[in-house]
C-alpha cells in the first residue's frame, strides 16, 4: 500500500510540474512595431502612431494582450537617464491595456550592445555592456513594477543571436536574477538563442522552479513564404511562385524566372510545409517546456504583406489550428507595419477573423 501511494504521489508530483502557470493569462495578441522600437519618429508623430483609439480597436477585435517592443536607445539616453517623454507614452499603452482589460508584454526589443541583425554584439563580449543590460532591467522593473503581475509581464530581451547558446544562457539566467531581486513573482519571458528559432529551444537553460517563467520562441516558417521579396533578406531577388501548404517552390516556379535567379534559388525546391511539419516543430519547443513544467508563448509570428493572400491566409489558419491544439498562446507580427493586420490603413478582415479564432479555415 505504500509503495502504491508513493507510485501515485510521485505520479501528482510530476503532473503537477507540467501544471504550473504563471500568474499572467495570455492567449491571441498583436505586437506593436515600429512605435518604441526600430523607429527614429519622436515628438508628436510618435505619441500619434499609437493611441487609445488603437488599443481599444484591438480589444475589439478579440485580441486580449499586446506585446509592446521597446529598444534602449528610445528609454534611455547615452548616460543611462530614463528618456522621460518615451516612458510616458509606455505608461500610457499600459493604462489603456488596462482600461480594456487586456494585457501587456514589455519586450526589451533592442540593445545599443545587441540588435539581432548586427554583425558585432557587444553584449556577448563584454562585461561592460552585460551589466548595462542588468541596470536596463532594473530601471524598468523600477517604472513598472506598480503594474500586476496578473496583466503585465516582462520579456528580457527579443532574438538573441550568441555564436554559443550557453553564453545567451549564462546572460539571461543573471538578467532574470536582477529582476527577481525586485520582484520576486513577476512573470518573465525568455526566449532561446539564435533568433528564438524553435529548433535552438532545447538548448536553453533557464532557472528552475519558477513558474513564473514562460519560455518563448518565434516562428517565420517556411522563411520563402513569410518573407517573400522581403528587402531586407537575401532572397528579395525571387519573384517567381510560392506555395502553401505543400512544395513551397517547384520546378515549374523556377522554369519561369530568369536563369540566374532560378540557380541562387533552387533550394526553395526542397521545401515541403504543411500543418503536420508545423506541428512536429512545436512539439520541440513543448517538450523543453515540460522539462521545466512552464508555458511555452509565441512572441512572433507573421507572414509579409507581399506574400501571396490566399496562401499567407491558409498558413495563419494552420498556424492558427495547431496554436489552439497545443494551447499555445501566441502575439502576431504586426498590428500596422509589413507584417500587419492593417494594410494600406484598412483591416485585414479575413486575416483578423483567422487570427482571432472566427474563420475556422482559409479557402
Amino acid at each position: 500500500m505504500k509503495q502504491r501511494l508513493l507510485v501515485v504521489l510521485t505520479f501528482l508530483g510530476l503532473f503537477c510540474t507540467t501544471e504550473l502557470t504563471a500568474a499572467i493569462k495570455l492567449h491571441r495578441g498583436v505586437n506593436i512595431s515600429h512605435w518604441l522600437s526600430q523607429s527614429n519618429t519622436r515628438g508628436q508623430r510618435r505619441a500619434e502612431y499609437f493611441t487609445e483609439k488603437d488599443v481599444a480597436y484591438i480589444a475589439s477585435l478579440g485580441f486580449d494582450h499586446l506585446r509592446i517592443p521597446i529598444d534602449e536607445e528610445q528609454m534611455f539616453t547615452t548616460d543611462g537617464e530614463k528618456d522621460s517623454e518615451a516612458f510616458a507614452l509606455l505608461h500610457n499603452a499600459l493604462q489603456w491595456c488596462r482600461k480594456y482589460k487586456m494585457r501587456a508584454v514589455v519586450d526589451l526589443h533592442i540593445l545599443r550592445s545587441h540588435h539581432f541583425n548586427a554583425a558585432e554584439k557587444p553584449l556577448f563580449t563584454e562585461i561592460k555592456a552585460q551589466e548595462a543590460f542588468y541596470e536596463c532591467w532594473r530601471k524598468i522593473s523600477g517604472e513598472l513594477k506598480k503594474y500586476s503581475n496578473k496583466w503585465v509581464a516582462y520579456e528580457l530581451m527579443n532574438e538573441p543571436v550568441a555564436d554559443d547558446p550557453e553564453t545567451w544562457n549564462v546572460i539571461v539566467n543573471r538578467c532574470a536574477s536582477a529582476v527577481r531581486e525586485l520582484e520576486p513573482k513577476r512573470t518573465i519571458i525568455i526566449g532561446s538563442n539564435r533568433w528564438q528559432g524553435y529548433e535552438t529551444v532545447k538548448d536553453l537553460r533557464i532557472p528552475e522552479n519558477d513558474p513564473n517563467i514562460i519560455i518563448s520562441f518565434h516562428y517565420y516558417n517556411p522563411f520563402p513564404l513569410t518573407h517573400y521579396r522581403a528587402s531586407w533578406t537575401d532572397q528579395k531577388d525571387y519573384t517567381g511562385g510560392i506555395h502553401y501548404p505543400g512544395q513551397v517552390v517547384t520546378e515549374e516556379d523556377l522554369r519561369n524566372v530568369p536563369e540566374n535567379i532560378a540557380r541562387k534559388y533552387r533550394w526553395m525546391k526542397d521545401l515541403t510545409w504543411n500543418k503536420e511539419v508545423i506541428d512536429g516543430h512545436f512539439d520541440q519547443v513543448l517538450e523543453r517546456a515540460r522539462h521545466y513544467g512552464v508555458q511555452v508563448y509565441c512572441g512572433e509570428y507573421g507572414c509579409i504583406n507581399s506574400s501571396p493572400e490566399a496562401d499567407r491566409n491558409r498558413w495563419f489558419a494552420d498556424m492558427d489550428k495547431v496554436f489552439e491544439a497545443k494551447g499555445i498562446a501566441r502575439a502576431v507580427w504586426d498590428y500596422k507595419g509589413g507584417f500587419g493586420i492593417i494594410k494600406g490603413g484598412k483591416p485585414d478582415e479575413t486575416m483578423i477573423r483567422i487570427l482571432t479564432g472566427k474563420e475556422k479555415s482559409s479557402k
